[in-house]
Order: C-alpha cells, then structure tokens, then sequence
C-alpha cells in the first residue's frame, strides 16, 4: 500500500518555490509505504536502528505469540525503499458479524517504533498509511502508546513531592525536564482526531502505564549505583546480606515456586493474579528466541525462596518483569536483595537502562499504589512519563456498541 501525503509546511511554502519543484521535493520526502514484513527485519531495526528510548519487548516480534487470543502481525515503513519504522500490532478478533464480517481491535502496545519527527516528517505520514492498513485489515478501533518521553523527574524531585501533601498526582509536580517533541506530537494527534480514553484516577489509566522507574547504568559502577539508593534501601540489601539471604537464577522449571510467591503476594496486595500457565508461556516463547532474553532469579536462605522476580531483556534495555515475595521472614528483605542482583547483572552485561516499568500516577500515600512508588523510587532511578494511549475510531457505530457490551459485563 503506497499512499502520497503532502505537507502544509511546504504548502506554506509554494508562492516561494516552482510548483513543479515543490510537487517533487513533497513526493521524495513523504512517499511512504507501509507494509507487513519479517520478524527478522523487524527485530533488526529494533536492535540496529531504534532509538534506545524507544525501545520495548512489548514491540518485539516474539511478543505477539506469548499473547494467547491475539494475531500479531509486524508492520514496517518504507520510504525510498528503506525500512524506517517498525510496530508489532495485535489484533483482538470479534465474534463475525452479520453484513460487516470480520472485525477488530487493533492495539500497538508502547509502539510504534519511529522517529515522529525524523527528515521533516510530521505523525500524519505515518499514520495515515497505518491507518489505512489497518482498516483494509478489518480494525474498527486503533490504540497505539507512543513511547517518548513527555517529563523527566529526579528521585529527588519525585521523593519531594510525596512528601508535599498538596501534590497528590504526577500532574500536579513541577517536572524536572519536559520535552518539546512529545508536547508537538499530542497535539499533531489531537488534531488528527486521535483521543485518549483513560480510566479516571489516580493507578494506571491506560492498558500500559504512563509513568516508568527507569534506572541509567551507562558509565556507572556498583558502588556508584549502590550510593545511589535511598538510605532505607541500602539498609535493606545490607540486611539482606548479614542475614544470609542468597540470590540465584533458577531455570523455567522452578516458575511454580515463582508462582506460589506471586499469589501470596496478590492476596497480599489485593490484585488479580496471571495463571501460572501465563508465565510458562511466556518463557517457553521468549526463551526459544533468545535463551537470556528472559530470566527468573529466586532469593532466600538454606534454599527455600522467599523472593521472585523476572526480568526481560532486548538490545542493550532490561526491564523488571514480575515481582513476588512470601509472607514467610519478610524481614530478610529478600526482594531488595533480588532487585540488586537483577540491576548488577544488567550492569556487568553493559545494559543501558535497567527499567523498573509502571508506577501509578499517585503521589497520595493513602492510595493503594504509593507503596509501588515507594519501593521502585527508592533505587535512586528517575520517573519518565510518556504521552499515553491514544485511539482512532474507524467504525464509531461499532465502536461505541463494543464499550457498551464491555461496561455492561
């Protein structure tokens, strides 16, 4: 699908240039064709090409089949016959209906993966072609996350504001960086009537969050990360380790143990836990396309765990997966000590980001979601908050009857 857009930046300036020199200069720059393409160009231009910011497992081709009851396709654009741009889609199938036939939910999950702003391009080059895609492929609605950084706070600046009891949300704190392009890049989308449709509240609004635990490793040594740490924290990795607590990787046949951890601590904490089949799942297909890519550590003492988390791995990114922790010697701050680990070995293996993923909007400690903050803030890393999920309507009717039968469940 090739499609020709032309930009009012050069329309603006036509009385300037020959027409027909114009008409050329918009051709070369904005012809862009968007069309599915191969994991392995895909993964590619994700470990070769993608800004590291920008980078995310939940884009990564292998990620729509750990998504049972979702197709995946991988789309790439080109432009001048190069691949610029990529984005993994799922698509949630409805029931067939009658007259419309098959019809869907497209969602790009903290994607797609390109530079919005990239040789004068501007985001409707690059959606008008995914949507077009997208709706010859039966999409009723779009959701995409663009992931670029909108704000940046310091832990300190973050650790500030929940100690101001007049700020009870992110909105409310002065950012410590905020960056123009994602600002230009809500707006472009505003105008080309994409909205969001967030949860009202505090928690996480969107199917992804919209605020990261982020931690930068380059350049940085152990002893540097450590200093790093807010004191509490130090205490409880030194108290982890004067009392013997042992952290080691365990292999995928030990995830009921993970498991057993994981719902002691949704009853804990009062959420709705994935079945263990889940994470079997998600091994199985992350792990056959590359073995280190996801790994699970388990932490405590004399052998018998008390501590679980997972973590993801893709280019030069690490992420914190799942957490769990038992209620059996919670003072052994078992979960410190394998946060510490994670962040060691992704510094030994030259990792840029070690990511610690979402947090609530909440700054309120008497929101369920603040001790998530507490603990994630406490490494030292930074908050980044990106611009949200956006949706496109294609079939309003259709759209609006799937959110009637969904809030009706």
């Amino acid at each position: 699908m090739e499609i020709q857009l032309t930009d009012r930046s050069l329309l603006r300036a036509a009385p300037r240039v020959p027409p027909q020199a114009l008409a050329r200069a918009v051709a070369d720059r904005v012809r862009i064709e968007v069309r599915e393409i191969e994991s392995a160009a895909h993964l590619g231009f994700l470990l070769h090409r993608a800004e590291p910011e920008q980078l995310s497992f939940l884009q990564a081709p292998v990620w729509g089949r750990v998504k049972a009851g979702w197709r995946a396709e991988s789309l790439g654009w080109f432009q001048r016959g190069e691949l610029v741009g990529t984005a993994l889609v799922l698509y949630r199938d409805l029931p067939p209906l009658p007259v419309l036939g098959r019809r869907c939910l497209a969602y790009l999950p903290e994607g797609p993966t390109l530079g919005w702003f990239a040789d004068g391009c501007v985001p409707a080059d690059w959606l008008d072609p995914l949507v077009r895609h997208l709706r010859a492929a039966g999409a009723f609605c779009v959701k995409l996350g663009p992931k670029v950084v909108a704000r940046r706070w310091s832990a300190a600046s973050v650790k500030a504001g929940m100690a101001d009891a007049s700020v009870t949300d992110f909105a409310e704190l002065a950012a410590d960086a905020v960056e123009p392009e994602a600002a230009r890049l809500v707006e472009d989308l505003r105008a080309l009537g994409w909205r969001r449709r967030a949860a009202a509240g505090h928690g996480i609004a969107d199917q992804q969050p919209r605020h990261f635990v982020r931690i930068p490793l380059d350049g940085r040594t152990e002893a540097e990360l450590l200093g790093s740490f807010h004191p509490q924290w130090r205490r409880n990795v030194r108290t982890a380790e004067r009392t013997g607590v042992r952290v080691w990787r365990a292999g995928p046949e030990q995830l009921p143990v993970f498991h057993r951890l994981y719902l002691e601590t949704a009853r804990r904490d009062a959420f709705t836990p994935r079945p263990l089949t889940y994470f079997e799942r998600m091994f199985d297909v992350l792990g056959q396309c590359e073995p280190d890519g996801i790994r699970l550590y388990l932490a405590g003492v004399d052998g018998v765990a008390s501590a679980a988390a997972t973590t993801v791995r893709l280019g030069r990114h690490a992420w914190f997966g799942y957490g769990a922790s038992g209620d059996y010697r919670r003072d052994l701050r078992a979960s410190n000590a394998v946060q510490w680990r994670m962040m060691r070995d992704a510094l030994a293996d030259g990792m840029e980001f070690y990511d610690l993923r979402g947090v609530g909007s909440t700054l309120d400690p008497g929101h369920p979601m603040f001790g998530l903050l507490r603990f994630k803030i406490g490494t030292g890393g930074e908050v980044v908050e990106y611009p949200g999920e956006y949706d496109y309507v294609i079939n309003r009717g259709l759209d609006a009857a799937v959110r009637a039968y969904l809030r009706m469940r």
